[in-house]
């Protein structure tokens, strides 16, 4: 059987849990050897550890930009080179809606969100760029960013960056053989929307089905492999169908 990702190196940021974990998992089951990075190092490294000798493990915060060097440079100098950037770190801040919103967590919201996959997309894409083989970079927005609606809105607007930051950077990128693309997930059960009725948040999506981690994972693969090779710019809603329209419901 021929592996999807056979001999290329994947750094994931956010890979101690929720996507980021099923992402490093499915990208190593297709063959890929993993860096991956987060601040949780003590569920990092069990990842890690867990996958052998194809995945070593990096304490990362993605809003420090010699942190975000080192994530890269391990899988240089660990695995020879980088070919699939995956940016899934992420936090959500509030859940409050505007109004009654201080905005205290507006900074955190988007260095994390925003300037933390700005940061790792320059970092590896310089690597690819030196090594001449091409890359791809996989970003990891939300239907928050896609779909307007109410409450947390420093997280929504840091989410519209990535995805729009994703169609300029394959704008950039594209003479260097790299590809970007952005997957704007909605309604997944994650540890980060784990407070969301599930029931009444699936209501709002054609698809009466409860999203999970191996469907956001599958769109990783897609992304990150040759079978997308003329694919980039693109932003993919994995969502039910939610950003198209709300169905009607008994």
């Amino acid at each position: 059987m021929v592996l999807a990702l056979d001999g290329r190196v994947a750094v994931v940021t956010g890979g101690a849990g929720g996507i980021g974990r099923a992402a490093v998992e499915r990208l190593a089951a297709e063959g890929a050897r993993i860096v991956l990075g987060d601040v949780d190092t003590d569920r990092g490294q069990a990842v890690a550890d867990g996958l052998g000798d194809a995945a070593t493990f990096v304490e990362t915060d993605v809003t420090d930009v010699e942190q975000v060097e080192a994530l890269v440079t391990t899988a240089v100098d660990h695995f020879g080179g980088i070919d699939v950037l995956v940016n899934v770190a992420g936090v959500s801040g509030g859940l409050r809606r505007f109004l009654d919103d201080d905005l205290r967590d507006f900074e955190r919201v988007m260095a994390v969100d925003l300037f933390g996959v700005m940061a790792c997309s320059r970092v590896a894409a310089r690597r690819m760029v030196e090594q001449g083989r091409g890359g791809t970079i996989v970003n990891i927005g939300s239907g928050g960013g896609i779909t307007p609606g109410v409450g947390m809105l420093p997280y929504r607007a840091a989410k519209a960056g990535v995805a729009h930051f994703t169609r300029c950077l394959a704008v950039e990128l594209g003479e260097h053989g790299i590809r970007a693309n952005c997957i704007a997930p909605a309604n997944i059960a994650t540890e980060i929307n784990a407070a969301f009725d599930k029931a009444a948040v699936t209501r709002l999506q054609p698809l009466a089905h409860q999203g999970h981690t191996g469907d956001v994972v599958e769109a990783v693969l897609y992304l990150a492999g040759d079978r997308s090779a003329h694919v980039t710019g693109v932003v993919l809603d994995v969502d039910g169908g939610m950003a198209v329209g709300t169905p009607p419901r008994p």
